[in-house]
């Protein structure tokens, strides 16, 4: 199996990035070369827009990404510690009530992870697995505390569909480096499901266009800039920016950009680009 990153910061961390999802890949055909590996996933940016409905928008593009699948989820609270006024570890109940009042109206049937006397044994029998948003350090935490970043892994990369939005697509990535969120915890690793080999940066925001109000300004980073920090320091890695109201639907090794916003991709060293809503692209984000 792949070894858990014990040292960010090492010379050795971006090589291992680089090669953890190829690696694990073989390792599964190497458990059984006669088995296609199946992989689904959907990375949402954000769960509810602008004087909307609680998962208003995307709930939709979920029932579809479901559409052909069993009806019992098994959802990860871990990101929600403040919730309804509810704050952890109350906020795990009233978070699991949130999302279930929505996906029942679908047809869902939504059991919290959060319950179960044994999460590994829940993971190895969910249909599909949803991750909720919230803050990202304490979901990995959390993730990390029980044991479940192999489970999960597996579980996927065997065909499980996996969902998630803004934290919860911050952990399909290697790390979850490229959160927006406050360290509130600290994980015992930033390592993350690595299902996609680059950095996703969930609510990507773009500078104030030159007409807006002074008053809302601000004279710090944008988004881009902090984004080209974390590429300075980190220059093998690819981070999409992925903004409001978009997701990145994944089959196998396909991946198409759902949503009507286009998607920034910044690398070291190159002018940033957008990818069109509707494209379709490989992990390496170039067009197919």
């Amino acid at each position: 199996m792949i070894g858990t990153l014990t040292n960010l910061y090492t010379d050795e961390f971006a090589n291992e990035l680089i090669c953890s999802f190829a690696n694990y890949f073989l390792y599964l055909c190497t458990l059984n070369p006669k088995k296609n590996i199946v992989m689904k996933l959907l990375l949402i940016s954000n769960s509810t827009n602008y004087k909307e409905k609680y998962l208003g928008w995307c709930m939709p593009l979920i029932a579809e990404f479901l559409k052909n699948e069993k009806k019992n989820i098994l959802f990860f609270p871990y990101a929600g510690i403040n919730i309804g006024g509810k704050a952890y570890p109350a906020s795990y109940d009233a978070y699991t009530e949130r999302v279930q009042n929505v996906f029942k109206e679908f047809g869902f049937k939504v059991t919290s992870i959060h319950k179960a006397k044994n999460p590994v044994e829940a993971v190895n029998k969910a249909d599909v697995i949803m991750v909720g948003g919230g803050n990202t350090f304490h979901l990995v935490a959390e993730i990390h505390k029980y044991g479940l970043i192999e489970p999960v892994r597996r579980k996927v990369l065997e065909g499980t569909p996996f969902l998630g939005w803004s934290a919860g697509s911050n952990v399909a990535c290697p790390t979850l480096r490229t959160t927006n969120d406050m360290p509130v915890v600290m994980p015992e690793s930033f390592q993350c499901f690595d299902f996609v080999p680059f950095q996703i940066n969930p609510h990507y925001i773009d500078p104030y266009p030159e007409k807006i109000n002074d008053a809302i300004r601000h004279g710090g980073e944008t988004r881009q800039v902090r984004i080209e920090e974390f590429l300075a320091v980190n220059q093998e890695i690819t981070v999409a920016g992925l903004r409001e109201a978009t997701a990145l639907w994944v089959e196998n090794d396909r991946i198409t950009l759902k949503g009507e916003r286009p998607m920034r991709v910044l690398k070291f060293g190159k002018a940033p680009r957008e990818i069109k809503p509707g494209s379709t692209f490989d992990f390496a984000l170039n067009l197919r």
